[in-house]
């Protein structure tokens, strides 16, 4: 039916048959058997390359944490057009990334006065690095009151949302903290390389090691220096799987505060 209708049109103006859409008012299309994919790759970029943004450092989420603004009456304020440039840019990306549509709607609410706090807040969403995968280890030392085991925690984050997350007490009993958090960080490290065979089948293969961000020193350097493996010869042999993910630059754990 769809091909009587574009002969039918032909017949009547002068129009050629270009075949699958590929590229459409900012939108790029991959049609395939298994469905149809949408992205703006090169319109991201063209902001960027517009509002010459695309030098500066990115942040890995879109706005502040508890970020709040208001009319900022005492504030400088900025050229209206060209905030309005930005909104209007900002609006049309989320299309295909819903990610940013809570700080692109709340910079939008001040487009009629914007000071520099708003433009500074619109900015950091151009900013926002869209291909960050990152996780996060922790563990409950010590946990359960009846048999004492620990409770390995993970969560991963794709484009600033997560993927994959993970609650689950650990088979066995830990001497201490460093070792609940060692544990940890295994099965954590265990399903980002999961993470990282799925991404490469989609298409997106992961360049450079994965960073797992943990709040523990002593695991971290445990991971890191063999030195410490008269320590460590307690854990079980199958965890020291990790040593050898950070020593092959698959993993990177880095330490964050526990608060984060």
């Amino acid at each position: 039916m769809f091909g009587e209708f574009k002969k039918s049109m032909m017949m009547e103006f002068e129009m050629t048959d270009r075949g699958l859409m590929h590229y459409f008012l900012g939108l790029e299309v991959i049609q395939t058997t298994a469905g149809n994919f949408i992205y703006q790759k090169k319109y991201a970029q063209d902001i960027l390359n517009r509002f010459q943004m695309d030098d500066y450092k990115p942040f890995v989420t879109p706005a502040e944490h508890g970020l709040k603004l208001c009319k900022d009456k005492g504030g400088k304020e900025v050229d209206s057009t060209f905030y309005k440039q930005i909104i209007g840019s900002l609006m049309y990306l989320t299309y295909t990334r819903p990610d940013i549509m809570y700080a692109v709607s709340l910079v939008s609410r001040y487009m009629e006065k914007p000071t520099e706090m708003h433009l500074n807040a619109a900015k950091r969403i151009l900013r926002e690095d869209g291909s960050g995968f990152v996780g996060y280890t922790d563990s409950d030392y010590a946990g359960d009151i009846d048999d004492r085991k620990s409770t390995s925690g993970h969560t991963f984050l794709l484009n600033s949302g997560a993927v994959s997350w993970s609650s689950k007490k650990q088979q066995i009993v830990t001497l201490s903290s460093t070792e609940a958090e060692y544990v940890a960080a295994t099965a954590s490290s265990c399903q980002a390389m999961w993470l990282r065979k799925i991404f490469e089948v989609l298409g997106d293969a992961q360049k450079g090691p994965t960073t797992i961000y943990c709040d523990n020193m002593s695991t971290i350097k445990l991971s890191r220096n063999p030195v410490m493996h008269g320590r460590s010869k307690h854990i079980d042999v199958r965890f020291h799987f990790l040593r050898d993910l950070c020593s092959d630059e698959k993993i990177v754990l880095e330490y964050c505060k526990s608060g984060e």
